[in-house]
């Protein structure tokens, strides 16, 4: 192929390309007054949550098996103590798993309010129904969209 086809060719496909468009939030603008009381609703379940997190790795997390049987004695376990306590441990891993994603959720929250995006579905972009803000004031997602993303 020649130099000149070449880059008809290039130019071609570069013509052809469309130019893909930035998704947009559009800011579903609050009172002060509301994120105010939605900040504050945050900050309470930010201390909750962390409270529940460091009982949950104080009581399960920082302790041997042996500690958390309270079986301090030099003989072995039974399988069946063993399979109990092996099963609480997983349970308070998984607990300690989802409050850590839900400091997360609410991390992010406070970002929102501070970028002015708060309140604001991150999909359709459209308003978080204040009902849903008070039940869960780090929701994401309007209703809807929560909807189609759990069923996906």
């Amino acid at each position: 192929m020649a130099k000149s086809e070449v880059k008809a060719k290039a130019k071609s496909i570069v013509k052809a390309k469309k130019p893909v468009k930035a998704k947009t939030i559009k800011v579903c603008k609050l009172p002060k007054t509301e994120l105010l009381k939605y900040k504050t609703l945050l900050i309470k379940k930010r201390e909750q949550v962390g409270g529940d997190l460091s009982h949950i790795a104080g009581n399960t997390l920082n302790k041997s098996a042996r500690e958390a049987s309270g079986d301090l004695s030099g003989y072995s376990f039974h399988m069946a103590d063993q399979a109990t306590d092996d099963y609480d441990r997983d349970f308070s891993l998984e607990r300690a798993t989802a409050e850590q994603k839900e400091l997360y959720f609410i991390d992010e929250a406070l970002k929102r309010i501070s970028d002015g995006t708060y309140g604001s579905c991150l999909s359709c972009s459209g308003p978080i129904a204040k009902k849903r803000l008070t039940a869960m004031p780090h929701s994401e997602y309007c209703i809807e969209c929560q909807t189609k993303t759990e069923h996906k």
